[in-house]
């Protein structure tokens, strides 16, 4: 059986991250139209926030958000460094508000049958979102987890800190954050 061969990201976008007011933009158009609306807007801003990869998110559970020490544990996939992150209070109050709306659940972010969301079901969240939003490149779920570490090294933060918070294993995975970030040359005198 024939298997098409899939260009090359660069074919179909020349960057893939987005700046802070993109996935601003992405997560508000979320929450603003369709059924799931705070389910579909709070999970874009965890994926954001947090850096995780799509297949994070769908297996994320209610048992891992500590509310009270506002905090999240987060199993990362592909042999990457778990570990717990805090959270912000435009974070907790849309998940305290997801909770009380489905107590059954054990998961998140849920399908309408309390099932846990595909990656597929995500990517679909992504793209309504970015036909929503207008943003003038193609965006993809992971381009959520790569727009996070860009926004930590447009703040500053070292290396080492960007790695052991987006739980790289390799430091390799995290050097493309801190390389492509222009604030590195915003010493240089013309």
């Amino acid at each position: 059986m024939y298997t098409p061969v899939r260009a090359k990201n660069e074919v179909y976008r020349s960057r893939e991250h987005l700046t802070l007011e993109e996935v601003t933009r992405l997560i508000e158009v979320a929450g603003e139209r369709g059924r799931h609306r705070l389910r579909d807007r709070t999970l874009l801003l965890l994926m954001f926030r947090h850096g995780l990869r799509a297949g994070e998110a769908v297996i994320l559970r209610w048992d891992a958000i500590m509310f009270d020490a506002g905090a999240i544990s987060i199993k990362r996939l592909k042999r990457g460094e778990s570990g717990v992150h805090r959270l912000q209070e435009d974070e907790l109050k849309p998940l305290r508000e997801l909770r009380e709306r489905h107590p059954e659940s054990v998961y998140v972010f849920s399908s309408e049958r309390g099932s846990k969301l595909s990656t597929d079901a995500i990517a679909k969240i992504v793209e309504r979102s970015e036909r929503l939003a207008q943003l003038p490149l193609p965006v993809h779920p992971h381009m959520l987890r790569h727009s996070c570490g860009y926004h930590l090294a447009e703040q500053g933060m070292p290396t080492r800190d960007i790695q052991a918070y987006l739980g790289h294993k390799n430091i390799q995975h995290t050097v493309r954050y801190t390389a492509a970030n222009p604030r590195r040359f915003d010493q240089i005198q013309w």
